[in-house]
């Protein structure tokens, strides 16, 4: 059953999270979340024979161990969202030639998971879907190329750039079931800094964040100390601060529960990525390798998810166009969590 309370949603009888599986490139294997990836591939290619058909294998072997985990098979699922950051999608939407699942391809920036994840659990619960799947990913090289520049050029990159990374999650959900569920939600509002740099997206994207957050914590009368964790996208060393800023300005203080995944997927004393992870992957990743078993298990009980999109293209930002900037929402509970 879907409940809409002031400008977020409530799932009272679920969505359920049925499976979930993460890869992670090299880099991102080496980082202090490395042990928590299903799969970690040294090679960039993936066995393929460019970038982007490497991050098109990469989301469909991600949501292919997604349903060998669950002892699922293609037609069990009725629909899959996924969505990437090459032009048109074409990573997810080459990804799913090679599974024959009704396709949904959405677009976030590094939103989309947690877009993915919002819509899946509308979908399910409304009753069109019995199960959906959430999925994205993330390359670094596509990305240099789509927005910034080939990796033979060598160009410097800024202190306030982050480090796309190469990362993949999927998520199945089910309208029935037990254990970790989807027990609400809030869809983002575009919101916009006026940020013209197109290398420090975390300040550009932490200002959705608040914005979102804030909406959430207030139709559902939720403070911070009642989460385990506030997790978000990919603000990065640059965002994360700003975040905590604009929430205190809002009356809120998330700073003791709050945890960016940009700041959480790379050591910068050792690995060097300026202010941190970014990418559709680098939340997904995370979410699926990290939070979810972390739910699954009992560690953790209750949690906000909620990625970040930074909503530029390479036109816009040669056009001198500010960057508007996206956070959508999602709670995820363990069990019969009664405050859920």
């Amino acid at each position: 059953m879907i409940e809409r309370i002031g400008t977020s949603l409530r799932f009272t009888q679920g969505p359920f999270v049925e499976s979930f599986a993460s890869t992670a490139g090299a880099r991102e294997g080496e980082g202090p979340m490395g042990g928590c990836f299903d799969r970690i591939e040294k090679d960039p290619y993936f066995g393929e024979k460019t970038w982007e058909a490497a991050e098109s294998r990469m989301q469909s072997d991600t949501l292919h161990a997604a349903l060998v985990k669950g002892e699922l098979r293609a037609g069990d699922v009725d629909c899959v969202l996924a969505g990437d950051l090459i032009n048109q999608c074409t990573g997810s939407a080459f990804a799913m030639r090679r599974v024959d699942i009704p396709f949904l391809g959405i677009y976030g920036a590094c939103s989309t998971m947690s877009e993915a994840l919002l819509l899946a659990s509308v979908l399910t619960q409304s009753g069109a879907c019995r199960r959906a799947a959430a999925v994205t990913s993330s390359h670094y090289a596509t990305a240099e190329r789509q927005f910034r520049f080939p990796l033979s050029y060598g160009g410097q990159r800024t202190p306030t750039s982050q480090w796309t990374c190469t990362a993949s999650g999927a998520v199945v959900l089910c309208h029935a079931g037990t254990g970790v569920r989807v027990a609400g939600g809030c869809i983002g509002r575009i919101r916009d800094l006026g940020v013209t740099d197109a290398t420090n997206m975390g300040a550009a994207m932490a200002p959705a964040a608040a914005d979102t957050l804030l909406r959430y914590l207030h139709d559902t009368g939720t403070a911070p100390g009642d989460y385990d964790a506030i997790v978000t996208g990919d603000l990065g060393m640059i965002g994360t601060p700003l975040l905590h800023e604009l929430m205190q300005q809002g009356g809120v203080d998330i700073a003791g529960v709050h945890h960016d995944c940009g700041v959480m997927m790379f050591d910068n004393a050792g690995q060097d990525a300026h202010a941190g992870g970014s990418g559709c992957g680098c939340s997904a990743s995370l979410l699926c390798g990290h939070f979810l078993p972390a739910l699954r298990e009992g560690r953790l009980h209750r949690i906000l998810f909620a990625a970040t999109g930074a909503l530029l293209s390479a036109m816009s930002a040669q056009q001198g166009e500010s960057i508007p900037g996206i956070c959508h929402v999602t709670e995820l509970c363990a069990g019969e969590v009664e405050a859920c």
